[in-house]
Parts: C-alpha cells; sequence; structure tokens
C-alpha cells in the first residue's frame, strides 16, 4: 500500500544539510526517506516526555484522592465475579 506524503520546504543550516546527505549516501537511500526517520524518531520522544509530564502532573492527585485510588487494594488479587 502506497503511503501519502506531503510536499514541505525546510531551510537547514549547511552542516545538516552535509550530514544527512551523507547519512543518506552511506544507508543507500533519499536524504528525505533519512529526514523522516529522523524526525519520527523526536516526535516520539517529545510525545513520551509530554506523557511523563502529564502523569507527573497527576500525581499528586492520585496520591491524596482517595475516590482515584479506592481499588488499589485489589491490585494482583486474584477474584471472580459470581453470577
Amino acid at each position: 500500500m502506497a503511503r501519502t506524503l506531503t510536499r514541505t520546504q525546510i531551510l537547514l543550516e549547511p552542516e545538516q544539510h552535509h550530514s544527512l546527505q551523507e547519512i543518506a549516501r552511506r544507508e543507500k537511500r533519499s536524504l528525505s526517506d533519512v529526514a523522516r526517520e529522523m524526525l519520527n524518531r523526536q516526535l516520539a520522544i517529545r510525545k513520551q516526555q509530554e506523557l511523563a509530564a502529564a502523569a507527573q502532573a497527576l500525581l499528586a492527585d492520585y496520591q491524596d484522592d482517595a475516590d482515584l485510588t479506592a481499588f488499589t487494594a485489589l491490585d494482583g488479587e486474584d477474584f471472580h465475579a459470581q453470577g
């Protein structure tokens, strides 16, 4: 299945462009493919950082709010609903 790509233009510093060209040449890939891979890695890192920050922001609520932790005592317990 072919993927849809959106054309965009970015300005790179000469050293960045040269480095991308060298990586692409060594790996026999296009400069665009290398840039997309690097961008995807950075986006994944940023998403992970955002999730960690959100979890950190909510930590105090989970530590102090009994309603949010009411079922913590059941963690790891084996139980079965009776019908």
